[in-house]
């Protein structure tokens, strides 16, 4: 019971730490050029992604027939549908 209690207390300065799983180790601050290595890293994924994101919006690739005989017909659909919901017409 008392083991219990006092893992989740700190241990003493002075005392050697042992294994302890890697949440509760002690940080090591990362270097600069670690850092700033990492940042570039980060920068040049964002661009790309940038770069890709721009591409696709941009891409003139025809779509399939299909898809847009498809989009077609949902817009007549849709327009038929309003036709009918605002005409001043009575249905009996």
């Amino acid at each position: 019971m008392t083991a219990a209690l006092d893992d989740g207390q700190e241990p003493e300065p002075d005392e050697p730490l042992g294994w302890q799983p890697i949440w509760k180790r002690p940080r090591r601050p990362k270097l600069k050029a670690a850092k700033k290595q990492e940042l570039r890293k980060q920068r040049r994924r964002l661009q790309d992604a940038g770069r890709r994101r721009l591409a696709a919006g941009q891409s003139r690739r025809p779509r399939s027939r299909q898809n847009r005989i498809g989009n077609a017909a949902a817009r007549r659909d849709a327009r038929a549908l309003n036709r009918v919901r605002h005409s001043t017409a009575w249905l009996w």
